[in-house]
């Protein structure tokens, strides 16, 4: 078995496209959203790459990945590279990232208390955002 770590990811014209793509959405975007996003601007980058390149992003702690009800996976650059969690409006995909230590804390204690160590999480809170209720 390997120990290598990989090399940094390649940025090669199409993932630079990618990158740049997520940087100017401040909302949670899909992987086919991002593809359109990229047609419409006559950027010749497959499905497929779209799919990598965001996985690669996703490696890198570049950007957030979540998980919809129905099991689809969104994305969003990350503005934090520190641990945090979203709050996401499930009207306009308005998304605030937020601390939450007391989440934190108890991972770790219901982590400890089962033996487990190098606990990780996800915590994503929908609802809906003040402006989306207004309308």
């Amino acid at each position: 078995m390997s120990t290598t770590q990989p090399g940094p990811v390649r940025m090669t014209r199409q993932r630079v496209a990618v990158a740049d793509a997520l940087q100017g959405v401040d909302e949670f975007r899909s992987a086919q959203q991002l593809h359109e996003v990229l047609r419409s601007r006559g950027d010749a980058v497959g499905l497929a790459t779209v799919y990598r390149t965001l996985q690669a992003l996703v490696d890198g702690g570049d950007v957030d990945v979540l998980r919809t009800d129905d099991g689809e996976s969104l994305y969003r650059w990350c503005v934090r590279r520190e641990h945090h969690h979203h709050l996401v409006c499930r009207e306009c995909g308005r998304t605030v990232e937020i601390d939450g230590p007391t989440v934190e804390a108890w991972a770790a204690m219901v982590g400890t208390e089962h033996g487990f160590s190098e606990i990780v999480h996800t915590v994503e809170l929908w609802g809906t955002c003040r402006d989306c209720r207004g309308a």
